[in-house]
Order: structure tokens, then sequence, then C-alpha cells
């Protein structure tokens, strides 16, 4: 019996595996695959849309495939790394360990960047629509998001540092794969990866909302001396503000999975609360990569459009990438 508790019983340092009901972790196990296959396919049929189909290589649809690769590698990596510690038993070795918190706290990272990069598009497109292509263009956008993953490369190297280059040195049995971050660098990693980001959000989303308002009082008090030839630019200002109240569902979402990892990350600093309880608050935080393309289908007519395209194998035919989907 005790050496089935154990992670690897010929080893004399090995792990204890983590006692659960037969119930409760065949359960768990299912519902978190469910959720990472999900994650997988819906996130990769985004990546496959926007790639795809020219019609959809816009600016804020750039940002969107960034966010959708940064998910689908949280869908690829983190959520089976962390199915694999269900049982408290890391089978892969300390390297693959190591690479996976790596991987896992750029996804992060660049979720967070691109939200709020998302943020600032919204608020030129909203509040100074008359030079949003001027300012926004494919190229700056590309700059943009090219720096958003390399600041994140190099914030989670300088963070996990200590564990890249001596990877399992916080290991205290063999089969186990944690890390241990100290204050500072938690400090500072909670300021750039949280508090620094969300408030530049709200106060970007606050000022889209205050003009949205706006026109929109605008465009009723207006709406009977409308001429026929102003009519595209008020379908123009709709559009726009429709996109902008979208990505704010995108907006709100992410702040609602990750706030209660970062709250538990501070209480945890302080000892007010277990560290055993960091799963559920993870694996909030994961669902935020699952939940952006269910967003996307439910708010986007062109991303419901392309899903019937790929799953219909329409895509293989030849022009298919100039097919109408907006």
């Amino acid at each position: 019996m005790e050496e089935d508790e154990l992670c690897f019983p010929q080893v004399n340092t090995s792990c204890r595996k983590t006692s659960r009901p037969h119930l409760e972790a065949t359960v768990t196990l299912s519902v978190l695959s469910c959720i990472t296959m999900l994650t997988m396919v819906l996130n990769l049929l985004v990546i496959a849309s926007i790639s795809h189909f020219r019609q959809l290589h816009t600016t804020t649809n750039l940002l969107l495939l960034s966010l959708a690769v940064a998910d689908f590698l949280v869908g690829f990596l983190q959520m089976p790394a962390d199915i694999l510690l269900y049982r408290g038993c890391w089978v892969l070795g300390d390297l693959i360990c190591a690479i996976t918190y790596f991987i896992g706290y750029i996804s992060v990272c660049v979720s967070v960047g691109n939200m709020v990069l998302i943020s600032v598009d919204r608020y030129i497109a909203i509040c100074d629509p008359m030079f949003y292509t001027t300012k926004v263009t494919v190229k700056r956008v590309q700059l943009c998001i090219c720096l958003c993953w390399i600041f994140s490369a190099v914030h989670s190297s300088w963070i996990l540092r200590d564990l890249l280059k001596q990877p399992g040195r916080y290991n205290s049995c063999y089969g186990e794969c944690v890390i241990v971050v100290n204050y500072i660098e938690g400090a500072v990693d909670l300021v750039v990866t949280f508090f620094a980001p969300i408030l530049v959000i709200i106060i970007l989303y606050m000022r889209v909302f205050v003009v949205a308002v706006t026109q929109a009082r605008a465009m009723r008090s207006h709406i009977t001396a409308v001429k026929a030839q102003r009519s595209k630019k008020i379908t123009a200002k709709k559009s726009e503000m429709k996109a902008a109240g979208t990505l704010g569902v995108v907006v709100v979402a992410f702040l609602v999975c990750f706030s209660p990892y970062y709250c538990f990350t501070i209480a945890a600093e302080n000892n007010l609360v277990a560290v055993t309880t960091a799963a559920s608050q993870i694996w909030l935080m994961y669902f935020n990569s699952c939940l952006n393309p269910v967003i996307y289908v439910f708010f986007y007519p062109w991303f419901r459009k392309a899903i019937k395209h790929i799953v219909t194998l329409q895509i293989l035919k030849t022009g298919s990438s100039e097919a109408n989907i907006v």
C-alpha cells in the first residue's frame, strides 16, 4: 500500500500521490479534459479563420489572432500539464517542467498585453475615428504584437531565471514540479501583468463608454435629419461601437477570470490563504482562454461563417481565401 502511494516506488526520494476519492477524480479529470480539448479546437478555428480569409486581415483581428495563439498555448501546454499534476506526480522531467512554466508565464503576459492593445485600438477607433486609419496601420499593429511577445519572453525569463538555469532546484522530492518566486519578483510581476494593465484598460474603456454614449445620443437626436449620403458614415460608427462592445465583453471576461488568481497571489504572499486552494483560481484563469473564442461565436457573424467554411472543408477550394465572410 505504501508503494502504491508513491509516484515512483523504485526511487527512495519519490513524492507521494495526492489522495482523492475515485469518483471525484474521474469527474474532475473528465471536465478538465473537455475544457482543454475545447480550448485547443476553438482557438485553432480562430487562428485558421483569421489567417486564411483575406477579408479578416484587419488590424483589430491581428490582435485577436495574437490572443488566440496565446490561448492555444495555454490549452496545448498549461492545461495538460496541470492535469498531469492532478495526482501530485510529474513524470516528464525537470527540464519539461521548467519549459512549461516558462511558456505559461509568456502566455499569461501576452494575453494581458493583447488586452491592453485591444483597449488602445478601440479607444482610437471610437474617440479619434478620423485618424484611426492613419494611426493604426497593419505594420504598426504587427510591430506592437512582436514587441508584446518579446517583452513577455524577457519578463518571463527574468522571473524564472533561477528555474531555467537549474530545472528542479525547488523540488523537495522526485516527481515534483514546483516554482518559487521571491517577494520582490512577485511584486514586480503583479504590477507588470495585473495592476498597471488593468488600470490602463479601465481608464481607456471608461473613456470609450462615455464617447459611445454621447455618440449614440447624438445619433438618436438627429436621426430624422440624416440624409442618405451620410447613412454609410452612421453605419460605420454603429459598427465601430458594436465592435467596442464585443471586445468590451472580452475584456470583462478577462478581468473576471484573472482577478481571483491575482487576489489569491496577494493573499498567499501575506499568508492569508492556504496554497492548496490555488487550483481553482488557476483553472479559472485558464478557462478564459476557452471563453474568448466562445464570445466570438456569439458576437461575431464572420467567425460563425468562417467555422462553417472550415468544417465543410470549403477552405480547400481554390480561391477560398477571397470568400465573402464579413
